[in-house]
């Protein structure tokens, strides 16, 4: 009789999952784009692309995107889907400015946060308690937030000296910071031109001239997020409700608070974000001026992953975008056509590599007619210029959709005791 063994079937292979980039990988994207962007600049001749003044007008314009993004991160972490961020600016710029004109900037800005963490209560009431559809809960109150703004201007606003119904009196300036001898010798060293080097000493500059003491704070608050979701018990809980809050419940997780807790600081950062657009970009209210901000907050916390670093990243792209139609208009958004060319040149030889031909050709064809866009025009329509930062909040998020993963439970409906 035989006493052979017999072979146990193989197990299936695992798929590969997708490689994180380490630091040095990081750092040497960064550095290959400094050079692509320098090499832009000089061929284009379009110098202000990373002019300190272009580098700071993009800071500040980045600030309340972040912040509207990183009260989307807090909201979509515990489980909740906040199209509302829009509303919730909209009431801290608002709040902010009805503070701030009478009593200073700082109390503004906190009081900007009070009106945004307010929306966010609402929100949470609304979604969390009520259970109804967050797309709903979040556009309602947007016009809301609308609405109610336009009804207190008319008896505040409209009543003050140097104000009327649709704009505050002006607001006393935050204090802003510029290193003495650093600054002067960064602006120095961009206005010479030089390959590279300039372009360093740009952004460098851009980065200690002029910084408000409140971009300082907003900036510290992404790390501080970070820290807080993924490195502390309390984060650990908020993100397993936005995973899976009925599991969360059975280990004795109160999902209710968490959820609660998640969307009123979700609010509380949009309305520090348009606190900072009526206070610190503009030293004044004034009506329909987040201009959709909220909605690109969130564009850019989807292309960060539900990320905190990613979710900057995507703040600055857009800041950054907005600041070339204020500064320079239409020649730099032009010299970005050849930016985009190369991008896409760059893109069809990565695809060929990965033998992925058909995605290689498309690339290369609209690599081309990029080309021919630059190099047939001296600029580009001025309602392209207008429209670039939305463009660019389009074509990103649908180049990284592929990469996307939300958490598992959000936007789900949720009742309290399924996890008994």
């Amino acid at each position: 009789m035989s006493t052979g063994t017999v072979a146990k079937p193989s197990a299936a292979p695992k798929k590969a999952g997708r490689r994180k980039l380490t630091w040095p990988w990081i750092l040497l994207i960064v550095a290959a784009g400094l050079v692509l962007f320098s090499l832009v600049r000089v061929v284009s001749g379009a110098d202000d692309l990373t002019s300190v003044g272009q580098i700071s007008g993009a800071l500040q314009l980045a600030v309340p995107i972040a912040m509207a993004g990183l009260g989307g991160l807090w909201a979509e972490r515990a489980g909740v889907v906040n199209i509302g961020l829009e509303g919730m600016m909209i009431l801290g710029t608002w709040f902010g400015a009805w503070a701030g004109y009478q009593w200073g900037p700082w109390t503004g800005v906190v009081v900007g946060i009070l009106g945004g963490a307010l929306g966010g209560l609402l929100h949470a009431i609304i979604t969390v308690t009520f259970n109804v559809n967050h797309i709903v809960s979040g556009v309602a109150i947007n016009i809301l937030a609308v609405g109610f703004t336009q009804y207190l201007s008319n008896f505040t606003f409209a009543e003050a000296e140097g104000g009327s119904s649709k704009q505050s009196p002006r607001i006393d300036q935050i204090t802003d910071i510029t290193i003495p001898g650093l600054s002067d010798g960064l602006i120095d060293l961009q206005q010479k031109h030089w390959f590279l080097i300039s372009d360093i000493a740009g952004i460098l500059g851009g980065l200690v001239t002029h910084l408000s003491l409140l971009t300082i704070v907003a900036a510290l608050l992404i790390p501080a997020t970070w820290w807080l979701l993924w490195r502390t018990a309390f984060g650990l809980r908020l993100r397993s409700c936005g995973e899976n809050p009925v599991a969360a419940e059975s280990l004795g997780v109160n999902v209710y608070k968490y959820k609660y807790i998640a969307v009123v600081v979700s609010g509380g950062l949009a309305g520090l974000g348009g606190a900072f657009l009526a206070i610190v970009s503009t030293g004044i209210y004034q009506e329909g001026q987040t201009g959709g901000r909220g909605y690109i907050g969130l564009a850019a916390m989807i292309f960060g992953n539900w990320m905190p670093g990613g979710m900057a990243l995507g703040a600055s792209l857009f800041g950054f975008t907005d600041s070339l139609k204020i500064r320079g208009g239409a020649e730099n958004v032009h010299a970005l056509l050849l930016l985009v060319a190369l991008l896409l040149v760059i893109a069809a030889l990565w695809q060929l590599y990965k033998k992925k031909y058909v995605v290689a050709a498309i690339s290369a064809a609209f690599s081309a007619a990029f080309f021919l866009w630059y190099f047939l025009t001296d600029e580009v329509p001025s309602q392209f210029v207008d429209a670039a930062p939305y463009i660019t909040t389009l074509l990103v998020l649908a180049l990284s959709a592929q990469r996307l993963r939300m958490p598992k439970a959000d936007g789900l409906p949720y009742r309290k005791g399924q996890g008994k």
